[in-house]
């Protein structure tokens, strides 16, 4: 399981449901790892995206206890290799994320979502802005040194500096 994510100085995702800064070299670096692959988010973080749309190619599992989602999103389903399932616990997760075990798995947010799978990443993607948001959401606070960590070059976006890191997981047996 992957987690991605940009985050601010002090791990801030998100404010008021919106991200913190959109920079086009990362949007199109979450676009180009979570193609094809499993989503995992909760409802808000579905919410936040342009007309409330799931991800397209992608299979889409939310978060959420309201049952009235799933007639709502009936029409999205198998629309451009694109599915949506709704859950309300990790293990229905869990178990329809095994029925494709040919593919990666991501979650994407937010911090409740981050933070219901945080033992079970075996690698974390984090872009990395160099500043401080006024941020209401937070990427949660993993252990380091149970991970590897490489990066990018540091790269720019209107003078805000920014870089890739990849934290891959140590295993210990």
């Amino acid at each position: 399981m992957i987690a991605i994510a940009c985050v601010d100085k002090n791990f801030g995702i998100g404010k008021d449901n919106k991200l913190l800064i959109k920079i086009p070299d990362d949007m199109a670096y979450f676009k180009n790892n979570t193609l094809n692959s499993i989503v995992i988010m909760g409802r808000k973080t579905l919410f936040s995206f342009k007309d409330k749309k799931p991800l397209a190619n992608r299979i889409n599992i939310v978060f959420t206890h309201d049952k009235k989602l799933k007639n709502f999103y009936s029409d999205f389903d198998n629309q451009d290799n694109t599915k949506i399932f709704f859950v309300d616990n990790k293990k229905d997760a869990l178990n329809l994320i095994s029925k494709y075990n040919d593919k990666n798995c991501f979650v994407i947010g937010g911090e409740s979502i981050y933070n219901l799978f945080l033992d079970d990443y075996t690698k974390i993607l984090l872009t990395e802005v160099d500043t401080v948001f006024n941020a209401d959401s937070f990427f949660p606070n993993f252990d380091k040194k149970k991970f590897i960590k490489t990066s990018s070059d540091t790269k720019y976006y209107n003078s805000i500096s920014y870089k890739f890191s990849v934290y891959k997981k140590i295993r210990v047996d």
